[in-house]
């Protein structure tokens, strides 16, 4: 075990007060900090502010690396517009970075549910650059069934919305029956106008949107696998509520229950671990040109079931990928994790 001096330093970032920072032992990472100094490395907490950010430049440029979990759209409303510039600047000094900026813009953005559509976990999505785009093509496609609306980056289901056509359209302006994934959302009725004018906001700023086929099997829940770069570090079940039909009476769904969480090995998910590991993930680095140098340390694929298969068995459907703000996860992965970040330090610096 290498001395205190050795050790290489690992910032691991999060949003919050920096005038006030907890002990890291008081933290939700916890365990982050004990796996990474069990695995000989140096674990230096730092609390991220717009207001600190000289402060943080020049502990993330003492550093060796930094493991960032701050969301692309913070707690109190503000965005990662001057974190990154300066996540950029610590990596071009030769900081290692995970997740990179730039590997989220091209990983971890619901582009990629287009990038991927005719991969086998792909279905039928299209992206929006404008609301004139939206406004255009949008109705023929609700005429086939209800469509998922994502902003192109989002958290906390705030910008994903279930699209239909209102039953019982009466002639002139279509109506559309929508319902906000952010929690707490109710149902809405309103012509399609108005629904374009709630819209708007998303297509600010160079946004824009994606939309794919609303998942007939999304009350059976969605499994998400947690990576760390390209092998399967533990899965995670959930019972998605926010865009599932309403029960009589309703005007919004209840919260979900919590997520469970499992190691890689849970026998009825091998085959998408096979799958994930030995066909999609090495097809998504080609598509998206990303080595395995590229991946984040950690990270994670959240998976809709599609309709079974010829042999009843089940297909699975893309819902996102997420690669900059991923907590909680598995306490299988925190093994794995710290070895990652342990061997990446030690190949970036041969000479100890």
């Amino acid at each position: 075990m290498p001395s205190a001096a050795e050790r290489r330093r690992v910032a691991v970032l999060w949003h919050g007060d920096p005038a006030a920072p907890p002990p890291p032992g008081e933290t939700r990472y916890a365990r982050i900090f004990e796996t990474l100094e069990d695995a000989g490395l140096a674990p230096e907490p730092v609390v991220y502010a717009d207001s600190a950010i000289e402060a943080v430049r020049a502990r993330l440029l003492a550093c060796d690396a930094v493991l960032v979990w701050v969301n692309p759209i913070m707690e109190d409303g503000h965005d990662r517009s001057r974190l990154d510039p300066l996540l950029r600047e610590a990596a071009a000094t030769g900081v290692w970075v995970t997740s990179h900026p730039d590997t989220i813009l091209t990983l971890g953005t619901k582009d990629v549910l287009v990038t991927t559509k005719d991969m086998d976990w792909g279905a039928d999505a299209h992206r929006y650059r404008t609301l004139a785009e939206l406004r255009a093509a949008l109705p023929a496609r609700l005429e086939a069934g209800p469509r998922v609306l994502k902003r192109h980056r989002g958290n906390g289901g705030g910008g994903t919305w279930k699209v239909e056509l209102a039953p019982m359209q009466a002639p002139g302006p279509i109506r559309v029956r929508v319902l906000h994934a952010e929690r707490g959302s109710h149902q809405l009725e309103l012509p399609f106008n108005e629904f374009l004018d709630l819209m708007r906001p998303y297509f600010e700023a160079g946004g824009f949107m994606v939309d794919q086929p609303y998942a007939p099997r999304l009350a059976d829940g969605m499994v998400r696998a947690y990576l760390v770069r390209d092998r399967v570090a533990g899965f995670g079940r959930q019972r998605v509520t926010a865009l599932l039909p309403l029960e009589a009476g309703a005007t919004s769904n209840p919260a979900p229950p919590p997520r469970e969480y499992f190691g890689p090995d849970p026998s009825d998910l091998q085959p998408l671990r096979l799958l994930l590991e030995g066909d999609w993930l090495p097809e998504l680095q080609r598509r998206l040109d990303l080595d395995r140098g590229a991946l984040p340390a950690i990270w994670d694929i959240d998976f809709l079931y599609g309709p079974p298969d010829e042999h009843r068995h089940d297909t699975y459907l893309l819902c996102e990928i997420n690669v900059s703000s991923v907590f909680p996860f598995p306490d299988e992965a925190l093994a794995p994790l710290a070895s990652e970040v342990a061997r990446t330090l030690a190949a970036r610096h041969p000479s100890g």
